[in-house]
């Protein structure tokens, strides 16, 4: 049987991991063992951190409307369960969106849950 070398391959997987480190500070971007650590913590700290930032996103709609619905004269939680009430479904994302650059449409909405929520 012919005798194995492994350098090459080696070799390139450092080279992958060292560039994945690229911008690390002190040793983890230029030892191997080093770099290898910190790749996998940055590499699940990537993954953790893409799913918080969708409820990250959702606070700060939430944050959007109440700001806005508080301006017109309803909390959040009266504007979103009048909204329920008189039927409209409109997501978090698109409310927010509406209260920042349509701020006459949201008046409306708000308006509607008013009539739901107090009548």
């Amino acid at each position: 049987m012919p005798r194995v070398k492994r350098g090459v391959t080696s070799h390139r997987r450092h080279k992958k991991v060292l560039a994945l480190t690229k911008g690390h500070r002190a040793t983890r971007h230029s030892l191997y063992k080093r770099a290898h650590e910190s790749m996998l913590h940055a590499l699940s700290y990537a993954y953790a951190h893409r799913r918080e930032r969708k409820g990250d996103m959702r606070r700060l709609w939430i944050l959007r409307v109440s700001a806005a619905s508080r301006s017109q004269g309803l909390t959040y939680g009266q504007f979103i369960d009048g909204l329920k009430k008189s039927g409209v479904e409109i997501n978090r994302k698109m409310l927010a969106d509406m209260a920042v650059r349509e701020p006459e449409s949201f008046a409306n909405l708000v308006t509607i849950a008013k009539g739901k929520v107090q009548g």
